[in-house]
């Protein structure tokens, strides 16, 4: 039996809003426009906020402190008080105390004023007076009828009453499709229009949903409807019941629904007929060849480079239209790109190279890679030349060569992502040329450029830090620090903000779907607004994607804002966020396993996401396999688990990755590469490989996957570190 939280870990603070979340918060809004709903949100006021501390806390937990704070305090805190504590009484079931907390409230806490007569409609419902909720739920509509309350107003006005068979409001649904179109329950009742008007149907001996009828709803859940289950199957209906009906708009939403759910042969077929943007012409070419339509893909990339020639898009088609084209066709349209687009011509030219290696053209290839490295310098393909020639001289013994080459990569390219992996290297051969003073500067400068990398942590290893390097990170015991307080978001109305700071999750989520109205081209601000919303109501998976593609912009003005964020700690929290701390850090510390090694290892199994399942039948959050269970069910005598559940599958994960680690003498780097491999492989490896170092064994590594999951695991784990441990986030900050 798990011992309760203050017992179990005493290493983890859960903290509020730290100076270093705070200073970073005010230097963004000071350098970027991307917060600039967050002006409307004192940021000392979050930090000082006794309410704000209590979001983490159970609603039982916490019942009297708000209730302290409702009656002694004024202003912004006592709102937040009483909303809170109306809304935990709600949700205990005991409305007839949130009543008194909900009155009169929307005079004073504005921002949530609609939110304010939602509540007293759901007590009032609650506590039996219907007709009360009836009025209020009215009220609401007419006095905020732009709030997203009364998306939810709407949605219960059209619910006929437990003893009743008509709806308060029969038009009630209606009007909620027609103004939120995009919220929740908007697609919750699209479906069900859907199913009635489909049981009507198949009653009738005609046959068949009437276009006219059924097209608004499909087109409503084609727009709007990407988190449903059967989001594709609607696409698939919408397009074969309905497709000489669809406007080109229409098509590129669904262009955009088959493409989010990688359906992208489908996806290409319908970004064809949607509006000729550079987008969708790319799109309907790279969709079509990844349909495997070739001959059509070749013929979309040629129109998107006729129709928009200048554009980002043409450049990356002639780059793929390329690879689909003979060699001596293929380097033309290379050199079209190089002509023509300078900022992908060392790209160009690196594919021009492997083409003439092809053709056994040596010293054309040769002559193109000087190139790269004369005339497109600061490329990603000069970045990968030196490193390539960096490591091959240091495998023959070459040092003073190796360290060149690399330094000419770090300098010439130090954004690239290579270069973290280079300054490490470079450390690491000078100290073998006893240049210690070089190796230390080489260390530190990973880490100062390139915090998040894996190769950060190995510098910070390499400069003694206390960090716990593959031989003691098992036992190592880092201190934690899980902020409570929440920032202001950099997009979202000021009802949003309000909800996502008082920890209202879901009802933020609904808010937000209500306000996201451009999904499809999201500005940086909304896309990063839109993963921390996802992390609120526990879609992990597609939250940290939403804020780690961010990296992917390649707009002037977009990359200057992505920058400002990832100054934040509040970014890389979303990117490494601490769901179920309760459970893993608890079982981590049952195991005596590296509370941040467990969380890393969880994060790359599954993204946090409970109910996962990979191709080959992985389960849960640490993706158990089915037959390891069982095993693991035999080790520890317990019959009874089900491994989609998360106590049980993290208790099972835990026990493995300990076993792991006992296989191994306590490695964690063998330790976590058998959690992947399996240990029978790592063994093998252990026993074959002649290796110098842990960092040669990575390197040697022979499965890719593998290699790059020990990479990624202990990336993790030092980003968990720099993160949530005060003393190495400090260390890291004064570099």
């Amino acid at each position: 039996m798990l011992k309760t939280l203050k017992d179990k870990l005493p290493i983890i603070a859960l903290v509020g809003v730290g100076t270093l979340s705070v200073g970073l918060a005010v230097k963004l809004l000071k350098t970027t426009d991307a917060f600039k709903s967050a002006e409307q949100v004192e940021i000392e006021s979050v930090r000082d906020s006794a309410v704000l501390g209590l979001i983490a806390q159970p609603a039982d937990v916490r019942a009297d402190a708000l209730a302290n704070i409702a009656e002694r305090e004024n202003g912004i805190e006592r709102d937040r008080a009483r909303y809170m504590l109306a809304t935990d009484y709600i949700n205990r079931a005991q409305a007839e105390q949130a009543l008194p907390l909900l009155e009169g409230l929307e005079d004073s806490y504005q921002s949530l004023a609609g939110y304010i007569l939602l509540r007293r409609a759901q007590a009032q419902a609650a506590t039996g007076q219907r007709e009360a909720a009836v009025n209020t739920w009215t009220a609401l509509t007419e006095q905020y009828p732009e709030s997203a309350a009364s998306a939810e107003a709407l949605y219960q006005l059209g619910l006929p009453a437990d003893d009743q068979t008509a709806p308060a409001n029969p038009n009630a649904w209606a009007q909620l499709l027609e103004k939120f179109p995009a919220h929740p329950l908007s697609i919750n009742v699209a479906f069900r229009e859907l199913a009635n008007l489909d049981q009507a149907s198949s009653g009738n001996a005609a046959g068949g949903t009437p276009d006219s009828a059924a097209l608004p709803l499909l087109r409503n859940i084609a727009y709007h409807g990407l988190e449903s289950p059967e989001y594709v199957q609607i696409l698939n209906r919408l397009v074969s019941e309905h497709g000489s009906s669809l406007t080109p708009d229409d098509w590129a939403a669904i262009g955009f629904g088959y493409w989010e759910t990688q359906n992208y042969g489908q996806a290409g077929d319908a970004y064809a007929r949607a509006p000729g943007t550079p987008r969708s012409q790319y799109r309907a070419a790279r969709g079509k060849e990844r349909g495997g339509k070739t001959q059509e893909a070749i013929r979309y990339y040629q129109q998107l480079n006729q129709t928009f020639p200048d554009s980002p898009e043409t450049a990356t088609g002639l780059l793929n239209l390329a690879k689909l084209r003979s060699e001596f066709v293929a380097i033309a349209t290379l050199d079209e790109v190089i002509t023509r687009f300078p900022d992908r011509a060392g790209e160009a030219l690196a594919d021009r190279a492997e083409i003439l290696d092809q053709l056994k053209s040596p010293d054309s290839a040769k002559q193109a890679r000087a190139s790269i490295l004369s005339q497109y310098s600061d490329s990603a393909a000069a970045a990968q030349i030196r490193f390539e020639q960096a490591n091959a001289n240091a495998k023959s013994g070459n040092y003073g060569a190796a360290i060149s080459w690399a330094k000419q990569l770090v300098e010439a390219s130090p954004d690239d992502d290579l270069a973290a992996e280079a300054g490490f290297w470079l450390g690491k051969w000078q100290q073998r040329q006893n240049q210690s003073d070089a190796a230390r500067e080489a260390f530190e400068q990973v880490i100062r450029n390139h915090p998040e990398s894996y190769y950060a942590w190995r510098s910070a290893i390499y400069l003694d830090w206390n960090v716990g390097n593959f031989e003691t990170v098992r036992s190592f015991q880092p201190d934690i620090d899980i902020p409570v307080k929440r920032m202001p978001l950099p997009a979202g109305s000021p009802a949003l903000q309000e909800l996502y700071l008082i920890g209202h999750n879901q009802t933020a989520w609904n808010q937000w779907q209500s306000e996201f109205i451009n999904p499809q081209m999201p500005t940086v601000s909304e896309q990063f607004t839109d993963g921390v919303i996802r992390l609120g109501v526990g879609d992990n998976l597609e939250g940290i994607f939403m804020v780690s593609s961010l990296s992917w912009r390649d707009l002037p003005e977009e990359v200057s804002e992505y920058r400002a964020l990832k100054e934040t700690s509040t970014f890389w929290q979303a990117v490494y966020p601490f769901p179920y701390p309760e459970l893993i850090l608890g079982w981590a510390r049952e195991r005596e396993l590296n509370p941040l090694l467990v969380t890393a290892l969880v994060r790359q199994e599954s993204r946090f996401q409970p109910d996962i399942r990979s191709v080959v039948g992985a389960v849960g959050l640490m993706q158990v396999m089915p037959e390891t269970g069982e095993w693991i069910s035999d080790q520890i005598g317990e019959d009874s688990y089900t491994l989609s559940q998360p106590a049980d599958n993290v208790k099972f994960g835990t026990w493995y990755l300990d076993y792991t680690h006992s296989e191994f003498n306590e490695n964690s780097l063998y330790a976590v590469a058998s959690y992947n491999a399996g240990p029978g492989a790592v063994a093998g490896w252990v026993e074959e490989k002649d290796f110098a170092s842990a960092d040669e064994f990575v390197e040697q590594i022979p499965y890719p996957e593998t290699k790059g999951y020990v990479e990624s695991v202990f990336g993790g784990y030092w980003n968990y570190l720099r993160l949530y441990d005060p003393e190495i986030a400090n260390r890291v900050d004064a570099l």
